[in-house]
């Protein structure tokens, strides 16, 4: 069994105090990482402090910094496989999925290297005896907290814009999954990034993390995880007026149109709400159907769902466990709490007989206005209802807090894009849930929270808009 260090001012740190990390798929420790103290973090704020302080990142040309992101990715790919394997094992996922998530962590690497040296400002006219023009400052200190459901790319997701636009890092990793990010780290220690510029600390969110974002160096929060901790830590930022970019939860939902292709649908389904064991902010947890298609797409999609493989990460299994014990508890809960309310289990709604911390393939039918259809359960279960036309379609889909993605599936174009452009959400996916990708702007609006990560547009919530005036 391995132990893991915190990483400080290019240095790697143990502690006095060690956090377990358990394989979900057997339930047994599979390594220890050294438990980050309120020291630990004010070092490392330190460190980024007087990486910016210092200008190690802002004050060379631009051209480096791309040399450094490229350089960056390439040693990510190096290390893909042997990362993917603890990913896999501290986290559940399979292994596939998990060698993905570095994949995809070196592409943001390479994406945002490419606009490290196109970061341009525009002259503006102000007549004959001025100069004007504006720069692209970076933000400084950006602390970044990261969520345990895809620790490596979505830390890659905000570190990577961050550093091509100068700043500083400090990383908060997760108490359950910290690992695959720790080799994320040990791949980006050697490719010429100065002292400082990255620290990833495991600790206690109530501790740590809580210090982080509240400390007086922090420039900027950017968050992802849950509602409830992002409202806490926007309290505190907003005393400060600290800019934050806050990515938090979803009741995503798709539509299902008359002329729907029933392949397109399952496909998306077993992808939307099954993948990660439906651990995904963006999960498709709704599906609503037209009621002349009712029928024949919920019995396809029970269907599918009790014919999915459950197993380990490891196994390649098409259902993996949750994370934790914790969250398994939490997922039975809500499903209990369904029962009660006059939901219908279609199928699944059970924990297997296996070692792990496992969820069975849980379709429900439900109405709008229960619990299971507003609140989040990160989970692999799926709410479907039927409804009468697309104006109580669009009303459904859009009657929760939340507003993070939606979907639309049907066969004319004028027919799904119109429905499309009434949804709430920061991305609307066609015909394929999880269409799009790293060069597609992602985000959401209400519970969902606000700012973009992903696209080019993401790269400016990490610099400030500086204007210069010149009377000549």
């Amino acid at each position: 069994m391995t132990h893991y260090l915190n990483f400080i001012n290019g240095q790697w740190c143990d502690s006095h105090t060690h956090i377990s990390v358990i394989n979900p798929a057997t339930a047994q420790e599979y390594s220890t990482i050294a438990s980050a103290s309120v020291d630990d973090a004010n070092n490392a704020m330190l460190a980024a402090r007087q990486c910016i302080s210092r200008g190690l990142l802002s004050d060379v040309r631009p051209a480096v910094r791309t040399t450094w992101m490229l350089d960056a990715a390439k040693a990510i790919k190096e290390i893909a496989d042997e990362g993917a394997l603890a990913l896999c094992r501290e986290n559940g996922k399979t292994l596939a999925d998990a060698k993905d998530e570095f994949l995809e962590a070196a592409r943001y690497f390479e994406y945002y290297g490419g606009m490290a040296d196109k970061l341009e400002g525009t002259s503006i006219p102000l007549g004959k005896n001025y100069i004007d023009f504006t720069q692209y400052i970076p933000m400084g200190v950006s602390v970044q907290i990261v969520p345990w459901n895809f620790p490596v790319s979505i830390c890659a997701r905000s570190l990577a814009p961050a550093l091509a636009a100068g700043n500083a890092v400090v990383i908060k990793s997760p108490e359950i999954s910290p690992v695959g990010m720790v080799y994320l780290v040990r791949a980006l220690e050697s490719v010429g990034f100065p002292r400082g510029a990255i620290n990833l600390l495991c600790g206690k969110g109530s501790v740590v993390g809580s210090h982080l974002v509240e400390h007086n160096d922090v420039n900027q929060i950017v968050f992802t995880g849950s509602v409830p901790t992002g409202q806490r830590i926007l309290k505190g930022a907003a005393e400060r007026a600290t800019p934050s970019v806050m990515e938090l939860g979803g009741k995503s939902a798709a539509i299902v149109l008359k002329d729907a292709a029933t392949e397109k649908v399952i496909s998306s389904v077993q992808t939307g709400i099954f993948f990660n064991a439906g651990q995904v902010c963006s999960a498709m947890s709704r599906l609503l159907v037209d009621k002349a298609r009712y029928e024949e797409i919920k019995s396809a999609v029970v269907t599918m769902a009790e014919n999915l493989v459950i197993g380990s990460g490891e196994e390649q299994a098409d259902l993996t466990p949750v994370v934790s014990q914790a969250q398994q508890i939490s997922v039975l809960a809500m499903i209990e709490q369904a029962k009660k309310e006059g939901a219908t289990i279609l199928c699944g709604g059970y924990a297997p007989d296996l070692a792990g911390y496992y969820v069975a393939p849980t379709v429900i039918e439900a109405t709008p206005d229960m619990s299971i259809s507003q609140q989040e359960v990160f989970g692999p279960v799926l709410v479907i209802m039927p409804f009468e036309d697309e104006q109580q379609a669009v009303k459904i889909a859009n009657g929760t807090e939340f507003g993070l993605v939606a979907g639309v599936f049907g066969e004319a174009l004028n027919q799904t894009l119109q429905v499309a452009q009434q949804l709430r959400g920061g991305q609307v996916f066609i015909n394929e849930w999880f269409a799009g990708g790293i060069e597609t702007p992602f985000g959401g609006v209400g519970l969902s929270g606000f700012g973009r990560e992903k696209g080019q547009e993401a790269i400016y919530s990490y610099m400030q808009t500086r204007n210069i005036a010149i009377r000549l």
